[in-house]
């Protein structure tokens, strides 16, 4: 009769003692923490630096926009922090409703929405107003990556992709109205997710012509976006390239290793937007090509991070979670920079977490929730 060598645990004894160590409740994803907790600090630094001669002139004190900025960016935190904690695999019960109220929020800011630089996008409640688009983000990421994985045969049949993404675009196409830009964010991430998990490449191509096509017609059939084609290929002398030009003045000024912190000549009401959709351009100035380097060096370890969590998401939906959140960050930090420096025509997007703006803050944070949560369960392989 065989012996069983009772000091050699079991193949299931094993199995279990695996998952044990593999997922634990108590794992955090602390080198992420730190990066994403850098960007935020350096972010409100970086308002403060470029917004304080505006609110002097405003009659605020000189910290009153970096002020709201680190409110906003601490109560991202603590939500971030909170979300982090709850297993993420609860929002596939929600993720249907949370779509729904993506597309009416999108279609009450055309109704009730308050306008500015001509284009209506913020809901006012009382004092506060906030952007709808930016909330449509992470609820169509959690959308698609539910969607794909619950409805996964359709996607390889050409009605059944429609069908998935008849919700989204028309969350998508609500948006385009008065934001094209956010517009062609949000389609990039729903369009990144189906083709990770699409088999057929085939349709997956179609689509991306339907979304240029789609993108075409939109700017051809408003003048103010055909205008700025104008502003990109001619900034020196359209009429709507001084924005451009002013931004490509403070990168040229700033050099190797910019003129100094604080030390801006363009934020002085020279660069319109200087502490939000052109904070990047200060950065230059300030800080020069070597600052903003280590800036973009950041994001990129970032997302380097969130593809690591991705490939060792513990299931399908997990995975594409970061899948979409990798594409949101890297679309925006790509259209961003590209703005500023002339690399694509000028538009309104802002960069992540060091641009002003309470609604992207809180909302960009919510979503590193998402990934810290994802992390906590991963299967290292």
């Amino acid at each position: 009769m065989a012996r069983v060598d009772e000091r050699r645990p079991s193949k299931n004894r094993l199995s279990k003692r695996r998952k044990q160590v593999i997922i634990r409740d108590d794992y955090f994803d602390y080198p992420t923490l730190f990066i994403i907790i850098v960007i935020v600090l350096f972010g409100v630094m970086m308002v403060y630096s470029s917004s304080s001669y505006r609110a002097v002139l405003e009659g605020e004190s000189s910290i009153y926009y970096a002020k709201k900025q680190a409110m906003y960016g601490f109560l991202g935190i603590l939500g971030m922090l909170f979300i982090s904690k709850l297993d993420y695999k609860w929002l596939t019960r929600v993720s249907l409703g949370f779509m729904w109220l993506a597309i009416v929020l999108c279609g009450i800011v055309l109704v009730i929405g308050t306008a500015s630089h001509g284009a209506t996008r913020w809901i006012p409640i009382g004092s506060l107003q906030f952007q709808p688009s930016e909330i449509a983000k992470p609820i169509l990421i959690v959308y698609m990556a539910d969607v794909c994985v619950v409805q996964a045969r359709r996607l390889e049949t050409l009605k059944g992709i429609a069908n998935i993404s008849i919700l989204p675009l028309l969350c998508i196409g609500l948006i385009a109205k008065e934001n094209l830009s956010t517009a062609i964010v949000c389609f990039a991430i729903m369009y990144v997710i189906m083709f990770v998990a699409s088999p057929n490449i085939k349709y997956m191509l179609l689509l991306a012509v339907f979304g240029v096509v789609s993108a075409i017609l939109f700017v051809v059939t408003v003048g103010y976006r055909g205008d700025r084609f104008d502003a990109w290929f001619h900034p020196e002398t359209s009429e709507h390239g001084f924005q451009t030009m002013q931004s490509l003045y403070a990168i040229g000024s700033g050099g190797i290793f910019g003129r100094g912190l604080g030390q801006s000549i363009q934020k002085l009401g020279f660069l319109p937007e200087s502490h939000n959709d052109m904070i990047f351009s200060v950065v230059c100035e300030e800080l020069g090509i070597f600052g903003a380097t280590c800036v973009i060096a950041l994001f990129l370890m970032l997302i380097m991070r969130f593809r690591y969590i991705a490939s060792n998401a513990r299931e399908r939906f997990g995975g594409l979670l970061m899948t979409g959140i990798i594409t949101h960050l890297a679309i925006q930090l790509f259209v961003n920079i590209g703005v500023v420096t002339n690399t694509i025509p000028p538009t309104g997007v802002t960069l992540p977490f060091i641009s002003y703006g309470g609604t992207s803050l809180v909302f960009m944070l919510g979503e590193m929730g998402l990934a810290l949560s994802v992390s906590r369960y991963m299967e290292p392989r």
